[in-house]
């Protein structure tokens, strides 16, 4: 029965078949998928959050990144790397954001190759409100001082270090 969960529960199955191949790093694998866990549940709020204004968090990431460049626009092979997305996503995500009217592609006035997309004023005006609408989600999580969010920064680090997913960095000396 509990294969049978697992398989319906791709980070389970996953930490299964990673322990099964790798039982010495049993730990490690179980830090790398609670990160996961709660990766996947902050995902699915801000997916909640942002489903009145009718976006993906992939469509509201791109609403904001062209609504935060100074020229409104950027060019569609440039927003790929910036979503960290396919660049095959990044045109359909752009597509239906088109067909809503929150973007307009455009030829680059420097060289017509270059295909930009830009941001509508009404574009503009639903980043604004799904940006508020965010920030007015607390998703479940306490205030936090500056310093409480120093320490658990550096909780967080620690577990990315102790996985292996980044390098530590040498200690401040002045400390």
């Amino acid at each position: 029965m509990a294969d049978s969960v697992n398989s319906l529960d791709p980070i389970a199955e996953a930490h299964h078949q990673w322990s099964a191949r790798w039982p010495e790093h049993a730990d490690r694998m179980a830090a790398v998928t609670s990160v996961m866990r709660v990766q996947q549940l902050l995902l699915s709020q801000i997916e909640a959050a942002l489903k009145p204004h009718g976006l993906t968090f992939a469509a509201y990431e791109a609403l904001r990144l062209l609504a935060f460049t100074r020229s409104g626009a950027l060019p569609m092979g440039k927003m790929g790397v910036r979503l960290m997305v396919h660049p095959a996503s990044v045109t359909n995500v752009i597509g239906r954001l088109e067909r809503r009217g929150l973007v307009r592609r455009r030829p680059s006035p420097d060289d017509r190759r270059i295909v930009l997309a830009e941001i509508t004023p009404a574009g503009r005006e639903l980043a604004e409100e799904a940006t508020d609408a965010l920030h007015e989600a607390s998703f479940g999580l306490p205030d936090v001082t500056a310093e409480e969010a120093t320490g658990l920064t550096a909780a967080l680090r620690a577990v990315r270090v102790a996985v292996g997913e980044v390098e530590p960095q040498p200690e401040d000396s002045a400390g």
